[in-house]
Order: structure tokens, then sequence, then C-alpha cells
């Protein structure tokens, strides 16, 4: 399959995957009525099962033995799951008390979080323009923050969790399917503990609301895992500046959801800070083209030298000694 086929089948796993997470906050919405702790842990509960039939129907299985050999590894899946596990339960907390548009603004600032840990844990050295990014970041969080009266922590909750759990998931060298079933493995214990608790307490909703409330909550487990593959099959695919640009898909749509189909408010101070936040993206972004586009011109010009060497050669003219031998061959 060409490379170009290959590129139109990532973009339309891409724009599946994050138009997916996008719209997820309709589905937690059906679930208002449950508490968020109930709703995270039966998303965590019904993920297994679902990561087990993915990995049946890919008969991907020798990889567990070697895991359970590696501790520094399950360390880091055990720390990557809960980080997750936080952001999940701060996202459905928001969508269920009317916070949509602080999820997406959260998720917006992500990579500004990503760079800041790039920094200073990584000791990434910055280009000017993402200075610039971060700055604006962090004075849209000011205007926010005066904005609020008090500092919009579930935004920078979101963020620094999902930056977080990336920043984990960068030491961890497991496939996209195998790191998923690795994360919902660690956490499927504790979750089924506290909805047996909930169940015992008679606080459960899953068997009291109805037969259409107990599958939106079973199906959890597919609403996380279909947009996770969609996105593996997609990251294989795309340049990560593509990938880049696609992330700000998802909180674009939770911001429309927010605003059309939630009805929340949006005063002067909340849409500065916004405006002000994509203005850093759009540097953010700006700067990353730029960037994959120079490095692009240098690998080409890296190439162009072994190119020449390696192009072939017009055959050589016949020595003198030969063209003497054959006229000699012809007088005998």
């Amino acid at each position: 399959m060409s490379s170009s086929s290959e590129s139109r089948r990532g973009l339309v796993y891409g724009f599946a995957a994050y138009g997916l997470w996008g719209l997820l906050p309709l589905y937690w919405h059906l679930l208002e009525s449950t508490g968020a702790a109930e709703v995270l842990a039966h998303r965590m509960v019904w993920s297994l099962p679902t990561a087990l039939l993915l990995l049946a129907a890919l008969r991907r299985w020798g990889w567990i033995r070697a895991l359970l050999q590696q501790p520094r590894t399950l360390v880091l899946l055990l720390l990557a799951a809960t980080f997750i596990a936080l952001n999940w339960g701060m996202f459905i907390w928001a969508v269920t008390q009317d916070r949509v548009l602080e999820a997406s603004l959260g998720y917006f600032i992500n990579p500004l979080v990503s760079i800041a840990f790039g920094v200073i844990l990584l000791r990434e050295r910055l280009r000017p323009a993402q200075w610039t990014a971060v700055g604006i970041g962090a004075l849209a969080v000011g205007v926010l923050w005066a904005g609020y009266g008090q500092v919009p922590w579930l935004s920078i909750a979101l963020a620094f969790s999902f930056a977080t759990y990336g920043l984990i998931k960068k030491h961890v060298t497991l496939e996209g399917v195998e790191s998923f079933s690795s994360e919902t493995a660690l956490q499927f214990l504790p979750a089924l503990g506290f909805l047996i608790y909930l169940s015992v307490q008679g606080d459960s909703s899953f068997t009291t609301d109805g037969l259409g409330h107990a599958a939106l909550l079973a199906l959890s487990g597919a609403a996380t895992a279909v947009p996770l593959i969609l996105f593996g099959s997609a990251a294989v695919r795309l340049p990560l500046s593509t990938i880049g640009l696609l992330q700000y898909l998802a909180p674009a749509g939770m911001f429309l959801l927010g605003l059309t189909v939630f009805h929340e408010p949006m005063p002067p101070e909340r849409l500065i800070g916004f405006l002000l936040v994509w203005a850093a993206l759009t540097v953010l972004t700006w700067d990353a083209l730029r960037n994959a586009r120079r490095g692009r011109r240098a690998l080409r010009t890296m190439r162009a030298p072994q190119t020449e060497a390696k192009a072939p050669q017009p055959p050589a003219a016949p020595t003198e000694p030969l063209v003497r031998t054959t006229a000699a061959r012809r007088e005998t």
C-alpha cells in the first residue's frame, strides 16, 4: 500500500479518535444520575474485559511473562494507571457538574504543561517561540484566575494529571494495546472492590436504575478503548507534527459542546482566557511545523550526496591495450 494511502487512513483514524474523545462529555452526561466515583469505577472494571478481548483477537499474550519480570516497568505502569484514573475521575465529575468548558481548557493547556515538564524535569532547551507560547499560557491562567476569583484548579489539575501520565508513558516501552491492558489490569481490583462496597451499602445504581443505565455503565470500557485503538492506528501512520495538530480537536469538541449543548456561561474574562490559550497554541503549532519543515530539509540535504555517490556510472571507454589486442586478433 502506498505511503499516501497510509497517510489518508491515518488521518481518518486520527479524526475518529479525537472526534470521539471530544464527544465523550455526551456519554458521561447520560450517566449524571450516578456519582462520578461509581462511573469511574465501572469505567475501570469494564475496561479489562475489553482489553482481554482485544488481546485475544490479536493473539498478543507473550509480553505478559516478560513484563512480570520487570519490577521497574510495573511500578511505572502503576503510577500511569493512578494518574490516568485521577484524570478520568475529574473529567467525569466536571461533566456531571456542568463544567465542560473548564475541562476543555485543561486539555488545551496540556501541551504547555508538557513543555514545562520537558524544561524542568528533562532539562530540554526551548526555542524562543516555545518560551513565548508558555508565557502567553501563563498570562491566560492569570486572566482566568482574576475572572473566577480563584485559581482555575480543575483545568490545571486535568492538564497536570494528563501531562504526568504522558511523561510516565515516555519511559514505558509497551505498545498501545499492551499498555492499556496493563493499566486496566492494575485498576481492576481496587475498582471492583469499590463497586462491591457500594452494592453492600445499597448505594450502587448498576442494578437499580434500569437495564439501559446498566448497559451504559458496562459499555464505558468500550468507550475508553475504541478511541485509544484508533489513536494507536493513527500514530503509526502519521508524523508527530500532524498528531500534534489533531490533538486540539478533542478539547475543541468539548468547548463547542459546553457552549451549544450544555449552555455553560462564557463571561468576557473566560473568553479572554481562552483566546490567550488559543494564541499560545497557535504560536506553538507554527513553531513545531516550521521546525519539522527545517528538519525534513536538512535530512534531504544530508541524503543528497549519498544519492549522488550511489548513482550508476557510465561504462568506461576501452583502454588502449584492449584496442590493440582486438586489432591484433582481426589481423590474424
